[in-house]
């Protein structure tokens, strides 16, 4: 059990310079990461076009997974660092998820950087899922040929599906959905009811589509910011 936390943040880039400053921080930014206090782990990504596995990529949205020993830590970056200064002031719209870990299963880069949460809060439902996937080249095309049919349950409309994007460290390669739930029975029922994603499943064991794969599931407490003009979240953690 730990005391650490994961922060997810998004950040959406209206102008043509934002959106350049933030393609070039993808490798400037790691400076100044590295030497930030209490983050034992982080990814710099990018995001596919519209939701869920998608190769086209998102010049105006980017985002930062960190995990840190505390809150503590996240606290003080995300409102004193410089750096997170210069994320808000040359992006248009941001907003920062605090989640605990419930599970997590698999490897990302080599190694699990997410402990499960010693002080999860059993009066909160709501769910956070990571799917991330390295795949294997020989797979690409298997891979993104099935994709549009494996998102169809989402296009549609998931009951409970709060909000959902496509993230990724490399174009085709490194792959990542976040997807944030109302609760666990929301989720199941997508996964275990959904055709397309039951197929998906079975794929993934018959074909091997990845050299490396994680799923993490997160209880998300804490919301700051704004995406597509709201809290995302402002109704479900208002108590």
């Amino acid at each position: 059990m730990s005391k650490s936390i994961t922060t997810l943040a998004f950040f959406r880039y209206s102008t043509w310079y934002g959106r350049v400053w933030a393609f070039f921080q993808m490798q400037l930014a790691h400076a100044h990461l590295r030497s930030v206090e209490g983050l034992s782990f982080y990814k710099l990504m990018g995001s596919g076009r519209e939701m869920g596995f998608n190769p086209a990529p998102d010049w105006s949205v980017y985002a930062l997974v960190a995990v840190w020993e505390d809150a503590t830590f996240a606290h003080h970056f995300w409102d004193h660092a410089a750096l997170a200064r210069r994320f808000r002031a040359n992006s248009t719209e941001q907003w920062v998820l605090y989640m605990k870990v419930r599970e997590v299963k698999g490897l990302w880069s080599g190694g699990n950087p997410f402990e499960k949460s010693a002080h999860l809060d059993e009066g909160n439902p709501l769910l956070a899922v990571i799917t991330r996937a390295t795949i294997k080249p020989r797979r690409l095309i298997d891979f993104w040929r099935y994709v549009p049919t494996s998102q169809r349950p989402i296009a549609a409309g998931c009951d409970g599906l709060i909000f959902t994007k496509g993230i990724g460290e490399a174009p085709l390669l490194q792959m990542a959905t976040f997807s944030l739930w109302r609760d666990f029975d929301a989720l199941k029922k997508f996964a275990y009811q959904s055709p397309e994603h039951r197929v998906a499943i079975e794929k993934t064991k018959q074909l091997g589509w990845y050299k490396e794969e994680m799923f993490a599931r997160f209880q998300p407490y804490r919301s700051d910011g704004i995406w597509g003009g709201k809290d995302p979240l402002a109704d479900y953690l208002a108590g």
